[in-house]
């Protein structure tokens, strides 16, 4: 019989696994899967203001890592730079600040995440969230892949470019966001980026590709909480051991990539 705490945490992790994955398949199509890590990293002020002042660190790490989402997307409008470059400036500088507030009693938390203590506001409020991250994904996942072949071809055919990459963008920060409550700033790279090279080693297409991301990502939860409850190990670390185990099996039955 699964507790009460385990089958809230596991019903938290799986939804934000699942949404986290398939929005992973996405930003691999963009070469944007390690921008995950920096953008983890994004969330630090957010995250520091929620302990300092007793909020949810899900509502700080959202609330900041999209004013630093909407900030990236107006610098790459004004100088042409790539989204890695502009991500990597913010994020150090954000990062510093944080670093001078962040009480040291919290920096763990902090870093790999706490699902210790759950309430089913929490736990009902992530799932619903979760929810209207992959739905909003999905409405807007073949018009990035397209643009991600040709932004000018994307133009040619009357797609509004910068609209899309920014709903893109505040979904990333949306997922992020949710994600660091389970995993920390330190890990979310991984829980975007390993589901979906798990699903791309075993996909024909496009279809296969994004859904068995959010699969993966799903699964990769499920068994990280199940660990978690098993041998204490810390649930954050407990899901990117899991998925990277899901990777290392996809290897041996890899499929032609897309």
């Amino acid at each position: 019989m699964i507790d009460e705490k385990i089958f809230l945490a596991l019903l938290m992790t799986v939804s934000i696994g699942t949404a986290a994955g398939y929005l992973g398949t996405l930003m691999l199509s963009k070469r944007m899967s390690l921008v995950g890590g920096p953008l983890g990293h994004l969330t630090l002020p957010g995250i520091t203001l929620a302990l300092i002042y007793g909020f949810d660190v899900s509502v700080g790490a959202f609330l900041i890592l999209t004013l630093a989402i909407i900030l990236i997307w107006l610098l790459e409008r004004k100088t042409k730079l790539p989204l890695e470059t502009l991500t990597a400036i913010v994020f150090s500088s954000s990062v510093a600040v944080a670093f001078l507030f962040l009480p040291e009693e919290e920096v763990v938390q902090a870093l790999i995440g706490d699902i210790s203590q759950l309430s089913y506001t929490t736990t009902f409020l992530s799932v619903l969230l979760s929810v209207f991250a992959f739905i909003i994904i999905y409405r807007v996942y073949k018009k990035i892949v397209f643009i991600a072949l040709s932004e000018d071809l994307a133009k040619s055919e009357g797609i509004k470019v910068d609209k899309y990459n920014l709903i893109y963008l505040l979904a990333v920060a949306l997922v992020i966001g949710l994600g660091v409550r389970v995993v920390g700033s330190l890990l979310t790279a991984a829980i975007v980026s390993i589901p979906a090279a798990t699903s791309r080693n075993l996909s024909n297409n496009l279809k296969q590709y994004a859904y068995g991301g959010a699969l993966a990502g799903g699964l990769a939860a499920a068994i990280g909480i199940f660990v978690y409850q098993i041998f204490s190990i810390p649930a954050g670390p407990s899901i990117i051991i899991s998925s990277a185990g899901l990777f290392a099996i996809s290897t041996v039955f890899k499929k032609t990539n897309i």
